[in-house]
């Protein structure tokens, strides 16, 4: 009886950067929602208007994806789309494009910690529509930590409506909120069709052709309304490019990577970790300066339970 030979271990450094996300999406999923938190803070910051904001962020981003598809020759993966698939894609560039210009002008009108707590209320539609169009069903307990969630998403919604405060004020808040929700609504379906394309597609030549529609949808939104583009000062230019590399090119490209791996309401609930970041990160920098309230605490750490217990039920 002979012994077999033993192999050589394999050191950490030796195996692909791509092997090893591809054996740890939540690593990818980590970076995204650090990505994804800086977006509320810097649009907070940005005095241009909603939609100059979406189309600039898209057009820089555009730029350094357009370039990685011409160097790569990404680009010819688009040869072998079938025409439902580009369809899709184009949708979801579109509903990007709503996203954007829903949230961000929520934005001009309730808090940083409302906003992006009510968008990130996208969970509980996807794990809906999942179930019938993908036959991906979240599990008895994932329904639960995903309501959770959502409770605590509502909660913090909630206290930022003002108790004392004029008639005004109020109606301002509520229909902040109300832009959030639409935000979420067409956010979900953005990442539902993200699952069902992306498994077919690599992630850049899908990212171009997204985010490339989402771009127009933008720009041509700009033009019919008249929404002044240009010129912009430095500062503005400098926030746009940041909203590009980290939430859009980190950010939304890291989920969209997921999306190739995981269950479209696995991914797209970590998202829910994006109003701890973003809230913190609003109470820090001196230009924003919100310091969140107990109610906002409270819903925040409803999310946070509710994420937290999701993922482990799934094991990501």
């Amino acid at each position: 009886m002979t012994n077999s030979p033993l192999r050589p271990a394999v050191a950490v450094s030796d195996v692909p950067l791509t092997t090893r996300l591809e054996q740890s999406p939540a690593l990818v999923l980590a970076i995204a929602v650090l990505g994804i938190s800086f977006a509320a803070p810097l649009i907070r910051l940005s005095s241009a208007p909603a939609l100059a904001i979406a189309t600039w962020r898209l057009g820089f981003a555009m730029v350094i994806i357009g370039m990685l598809l011409v160097v790569t020759g990404g680009w010819r993966a688009w040869r072998g789309m079938t025409r439902s698939h580009v369809m899709l894609s184009v949708g979801a560039g579109a509903l990007l494009a709503m996203h954007f210009w829903s949230w961000n002008v929520s934005l001009q009108y309730t808090t940083v910690a409302a906003s992006v707590s009510l968008v990130s209320m996208q969970p509980i539609i996807i794990a809906i529509i999942s179930a019938r169009w993908l036959n991906e069903r979240a599990s008895g307990g994932q329904w639960i930590a995903i309501v959770l969630a959502v409770v605590g998403a509502v909660v913090i919604g909630w206290a930022d409506v003002p108790a004392g405060g004029s008639a005004e004020a109020k109606s301002r808040a509520l229909l902040g909120d109300a832009l959030a929700l639409v935000g979420a609504v067409t956010g979900a379906l953005y990442y539902l069709i993200g699952r069902r394309v992306r498994p077919t597609l690599p992630l850049w030549p899908y990212v171009g052709l997204v985010y490339g529609a989402a771009f127009v949808v933008c720009l041509s939104l700009a033009l019919v309304t008249q929404t002044p583009l240009g010129p912009q000062p430095p500062r503005e230019l400098a926030i746009f490019a940041g909203l590009a590399i980290g939430p859009m090119l980190l950010g939304h490209t890291a989920m969209n990577w997921a999306l190739a791996h995981l269950p479209a309401y696995v991914v797209n609930l970590t998202t829910l970790g994006e109003p701890v970041g973003a809230t913190l990160l609003a109470a820090l920098l001196p230009g924003i300066a919100e310091v969140p309230g107990p109610w906002t605490l409270f819903g925040g750490a409803l999310v946070l339970t509710g994420v937290v217990l999701a993922t482990r039920r799934r094991g990501a």
